[in-house]
């Protein structure tokens, strides 16, 4: 069975990299390879994958805010392998994902932004305060806007966070739309669910923008960009 087949090598991998993040010697490069991996493991399953865009990441200097829609436990895996390690990244998480056993370990190695959920302004001030810190040090950051994994993007779920972030940084937010469905969410499990090789692997990365006013513009753009790549991957 194809699902049972997948999680099999993927757990596998989680679990080896979790000890070695446990023991300090998970490197970046590591994750991005990692990644990459499960990727080929999505391939080698069957599933079509298609990432473009990535040449205009090029020329932009790090750090930046990515900013994408959430889909699937995938993207989480990896989308530091979709955008390259010449950009380091951590994210912006549900905080009880830190205390998954074993792939919390390799979150907690990224340095990630942890918020509740509960309290909107309160993760506000947290994105915020320690945004800037990991965007000083160099590291960019890929924030989710929505709440929560949504198979249909609407826009009046996607906030503006990842956009006040870049403005008060100063830096560039770059869109990246995503399809990862193929990935299924589980009824047990929530974060695996069974594997749809008919469905496309999509990872569409747009053009960095740099925000003005208070960033109305660029966060309609952004959704534009979503929505447009997203019928791209449907058709």
């Amino acid at each position: 069975m194809i699902t049972v087949r997948l999680y099999t090598n993927v757990i596998k991998k989680i679990i080896l990299s979790a000890i070695k993040a446990n023991k300090g010697q998970y490197s970046y490069e590591e994750l991005v390879v990692d990644g990459l991996k499960i990727l080929d493991m999505m391939r080698n399953v069957g599933c079509k994958i298609t990432i473009e865009g990535k040449e205009n990441l090029k020329d932009l200097k790090p750090p930046c805010v990515f900013i994408a829609n959430h889909m699937s436990t995938l993207e989480t895996l990896v989308l530091p392998a979709v955008i390259g390690k010449e950009f380091k990244v951590t994210f912006v998480v549900k905080k009880s994902l830190l205390k998954y056993p074993f792939f919390g370990k390799i979150l907690s190695a990224l340095n990630p932004i942890p918020v509740t959920r509960e309290n909107p302004k309160e993760d506000y001030k947290i994105v915020l305060q320690e945004g800037l810190k990991r965007l000083q040090e160099g590291i960019s950051i890929i924030v989710f806007p929505q709440a929560t994994r949504e198979i249909t993007f609407e826009p009046s779920k996607f906030n503006t966070l990842g956009i006040k972030l870049a403005k008060k940084a100063n830096i560039p937010a770059v869109p990246i739309a995503l399809r990862t469905d193929a990935w299924g969410v589980g009824r047990i499990f929530k974060d695996f669910g069974k594997i749809d090789t008919s469905k496309p692997i999509c990872f569409y990365i747009g053009k960095p923008l740099y925000i003005q006013d208070k960033g109305v513009k660029e966060h309609l753009e952004i959704i534009d960009f979503i929505q447009y790549s997203l019928s791209k991957c449907y058709n």
